[in-house]
């Protein structure tokens, strides 16, 4: 990848709890990572992805990048959820067509995939290669997202005082920077997995192909949702319990308890996605798992998953095998920010240019 000061964006991570931005600098070793900045949000403000509070969004984001002193206007986002549809689909082999005329006969196909009215989603698509069973065809990773909700990410970056020229999807930018941080090592068959407040993604890879992606609605706002119901207290309260910062309301074992339940539920459901993904393909089992988000640091979630696959489980460490500039950004804050850092920092890789 090549940087420089007119195509790099700086990646913003608008997420349900926290906000994340990166920022990367060309050297003549590769991208340095220059800037890194998190900030949390009150709950409420976005929800599955959708806006709900404008105003107060869009001053937190400025407030964050200006408390990392970020110049830079032109930034990568990215969304998930239920408003965006990623599917792989296989369709005739055909070299001589034109990309206008296969999008539209990916449009047509797409229908029968997309919960919504075609005419309302924004659809794009990336050839992987040829179907492995079947030689004439072919597989087109397809992506459809609402268009209102593009228009809702656009007025938002807009009212921030920023331009978003690229809008990606949340497990694309995590699998950009696990493929940076793996350094073109063959790491087989990989499975990303990304927990955050109220949606886990599950993204399989090849090669740095994606062979299956998955949203669902598990996330730590379950964990949230059980100690404000237990405690009757606010969601507020319950974070306040959930992150340490009030000790006395929740005994720590009654805590523990309370996640590694919802841990070893998550890991159930994520082993039932992974035993149908194997019983329909031919590409093998999988030989990794890598974790992030603020779920991955859930007690007892990694080990459960380790055990329940019968895979290699560890958290993901998006910092590791890319540059960082210790002078701006100290090991300790790396330590402690790297469960959150993955998708902002995937962003920042991003260029001007990108489809």
């Amino acid at each position: 990848m090549i940087f420089n000061k007119k195509n790099h964006l700086v990646g913003l991570d608008i997420g349900t709890s926290y906000i994340k931005v990166a920022e990367v600098e060309n050297s003549n070793k590769g991208p340095v990572f220059n800037k890194f900045g998190i900030t949390s949000i009150p709950p409420g403000l976005i929800e599955d992805g959708q806006i709900i509070e404008m105003d107060e969004l869009a001053q937190a984001i400025r407030t964050l990048f200006k408390t990392q002193n970020i110049k830079s206007k032109n930034i990568a986002i990215s969304t998930g959820g239920s408003s965006v549809v990623v599917k792989t689909i296989t369709m005739p082999s055909s070299s001589s067509t034109s990309e206008q005329t296969l999008l539209e006969s990916i449009r047509f196909e797409a229908e029968q995939y997309i919960p919504y009215d075609i005419d309302d989603m924004n659809v794009d698509f990336q050839i992987i290669g040829d179907n492995e069973g079947n030689p004439d065809q072919m597989n087109v990773l397809l992506v459809a997202v609402k268009k209102d909700l593009v228009a809702s990410y656009i007025e938002l970056t807009d009212q921030a005082g920023l331009n978003a020229q690229v809008i990606d999807v949340d497990s694309f930018a995590l699998q950009n920077i696990f493929e940076a941080a793996s350094n073109g090592r063959d790491t087989g068959i990989t499975m990303l997995i990304d927990v955050g407040t109220h949606k886990t993604s599950l993204n399989i890879i090849k090669k740095n192909n994606s062979l299956m992606m998955r949203d669902s609605s598990s996330g730590i706002g379950q964990i949230w949702e059980e100690i404000a119901s237990d405690m009757n207290c606010s969601i507020e309260d319950a974070i306040k319990i959930f992150s340490g910062i009030d000790k006395e309301s929740m005994t720590a074992d009654a805590l523990d308890e309370m996640c590694q339940n919802f841990a070893q539920s998550w890991s159930m459901e994520i082993q039932n996605i992974v035993k149908t993904f194997q019983a329909k393909s031919t590409h093998g089992k999988i030989d990794k798992v890598f974790v992030t988000g603020g779920g991955s640091l859930v007690k007892g979630f990694v080990n459960f998953l380790s055990e329940g696959l019968s895979v290699p489980t560890s958290v993901f460490n998006p910092f590791e095998g890319v540059i960082v500039n210790s002078k701006k950004i100290s090991e300790s804050f790396i330590n402690q920010s790297a469960p959150f850092a993955s998708i902002a920092l995937g962003l920042a890789l991003r260029k001007l240019d990108d489809k």
